[in-house]
Order: C-alpha cells, then sequence, then structure tokens
C-alpha cells in the first residue's frame, strides 16, 4: 500500500504542471533572449573574397589579368557597365548603361538575367544578401 500515496502524489505534481499559464509579462523574456542571441556577423571584403571563389571559373580578379569566359574584374567598382577594354559583352548588358556602384552590382550579383534580360552571364546569382555586401566590399577593395 506504499505505493499508493507515491501515486498520489505523482499525480498530483503532473496535474498541476499542466495548468500552468505562461507568465503575462513574456516582454522581459523575450528581450533577455534577444540579447544573449549571437549579433549578426558584418560582411566584410575578406569574407567576401572567398565568395568570389564562386566566380573564377569565369572571372579573373588580377590587376591586369587576362579576361575569362567573363571580363577581369579588377577595379570593377566605378568602371562603366559593359566597358572592360577587350571584353565581348552582350548586348543586353551594354544596354545598361550607367557605372559599377554597390547598388548596380547588388542587383546584378542578385540575379544577372533579371537585371540585364539577355545577358550572356549564365549565372543564378548569389542569393544571400551578406555574401553579396562581403562581395562587393571585395571587389571594392580591388582598387
Amino acid at each position: 500500500m506504499r505505493i499508493a500515496p507515491v501515486l498520489l502524489a505523482g499525480a498530483l505534481l503532473l496535474a498541476g504542471c499542466a495548468r500552468s499559464e505562461p507568465s503575462a509579462d513574456t516582454s522581459s523574456a523575450d528581450a533577455a533572449s534577444a540579447e544573449t542571441a549571437a549579433p549578426a556577423v558584418e560582411p566584410t571584403a575578406a569574407m567576401g573574397e572567398q565568395v568570389f571563389k564562386r566566380c573564377v571559373a569565369c572571372h579573373t580578379i588580377d590587376k591586369g589579368g587576362a579576361n575569362g569566359i567573363g571580363p577581369n574584374l579588377h577595379g570593377v567598382v566605378g568602371r562603366a557597365v559593359a566597358a572592360h577594354e577587350g571584353f565581348s559583352y552582350s548586348s543586353a548588358l551594354k544596354a545598361k548603361g550607367g557605372t559599377w556602384d554597390a547598388a548596380h552590382l547588388d542587383q546584378f550579383l542578385e540575379s544577372p538575367m533579371k537585371y540585364a534580360p539577355g545577358t550572356r552571364m549564365a549565372f543564378a546569382g548569389v542569393i544571400d544578401a551578406s555574401d553579396r555586401k562581403a562581395l562587393i566590399l571585395y571587389l571594392e577593395s580591388q582598387k
């Protein structure tokens, strides 16, 4: 008969757990968890160098380097769109005009074919915005 009191105590304990209601003041718990969450990592040019490894099958980055399947990208930031000497650009990219600044590079790198329908750059794009920012920082550092 010693088992009955133990079972009764266990049942009451479990019943009490089932009735617990969440605290009305969850804002302090949310704030505490937000404070302990890891901060987002700010993209850097060094991170962009790693992202650029996806590009080396078609592009070079060395000053005075040869064009590959795609143009050499040394000094691309600040350069006119479709203007690297010695590279034959698609008419779609030539028609875009403008200058390769961070905003245009971000749009192009996100989806080259949406940015310039008819471009010959057969690359789906860099989906992650943080990766694009890091890549642009790396390209900016190549002057």
